[in-house]
């Protein structure tokens, strides 16, 4: 059986990472991309001495062109595209709602929702010409699921998500692709770091998880290559939450 082809957008740290480097030690062919050459090529070279064979494509996800081109990088690489996880995605900045500006929105909405919609739209260009279709899968959030003071930037463009992934499902399920999102909680990762700032916080964030601690990236990677995979063959416009528990009550219900 032939290689899968797998490609992630946002795969310089965190869940990305994670998941470029898990598909490596299944010995796949991973297009890895993000903003930064010189840790692309770090990453492009531990994937490859983990087990895959890997390329790196500098990529800006709100620019069309740069998203075509690392989708056409990929097709001249390796051949086809089987598995894209759209993973590119930033948290903003805590803002209230009366403090939103062009900026504020911007920043949020170009990464989240139009990074999306764009992978999506050159991912399905890749997958209908082929035979057997394809699988993708999109980062959302808990925050999608849900709202949070001074989140409304974070949480919309999150939601955004959850909403594009059910309508792309219904255009790629003729096509053979399937679409599906993740919504991490809480997850050891830089953006985890930034957001609670101290042990102090962690430990608070903690006592309300059910589970008592935050995922991992390596955690998320399994659930997305689940959704990637054969095993998930029936799933599709479906957003599989991994957040230990937490939006089972939270927050009536801290930890015991």
């Amino acid at each position: 059986m032939p290689a899968l082809v797998v490609l992630i957008t946002g795969a310089l740290t965190g869940i990305g990472r994670a998941t470029a480097l898990a598909y490596a030690r299944e010995g796949a062919n991973v297009v890895v991309s993000g903003r930064h050459q010189d840790e692309g090529d770090a990453l492009a070279k531990e994937v490859g001495s983990s087990g895959g064979r890997a390329l790196f494509v500098k990529t800006d996800v709100r620019r069309d062109a740069e998203v075509q081109n690392l989708v056409d990088r990929a097709l001249e690489h390796f051949g086809r595209l089987d598995v894209a996880f759209n993973n590119a995605g930033t948290e903003g900045r805590l803002t209230p709602i009366t403090e939103v500006t062009d900026e504020l929105y911007e920043e949020t909405f170009d990464t989240n929702v139009k990074g999306t919609l764009l992978s999506l739209k050159h991912e399905f260009r890749a997958m209908r010409a082929q035979d057997g279709g394809g699988s993708v899968v999109n980062v959302s959030s808990t925050y999608g699921l849900m709202g949070y003071p001074d989140y409304a930037l974070y949480a919309g463009s999150k939601h955004a998500v959850v909403g594009i992934t059910k309508a792309a499902a219904l255009e790629g399920a003729k096509h053979g692709i399937r679409v599906n999102a993740v919504a991490p909680g809480y997850t050891r990762t830089a953006m985890y770091e930034r957001a609670t700032g101290s042990d102090a916080v962690r430990a608070a964030v903690n006592s309300v998880l059910p589970m008592g601690r935050p995922g991992t990236p390596e955690e998320i990677a399994a659930a997305v290559q689940y959704l990637g995979s054969d095993k998930a063959s029936y799933i599709t416009g479906q957003t599989l939450t991994l957040d230990g528990g937490l939006m089972s009550g939270w927050p009536l219900f801290p930890a015991s």
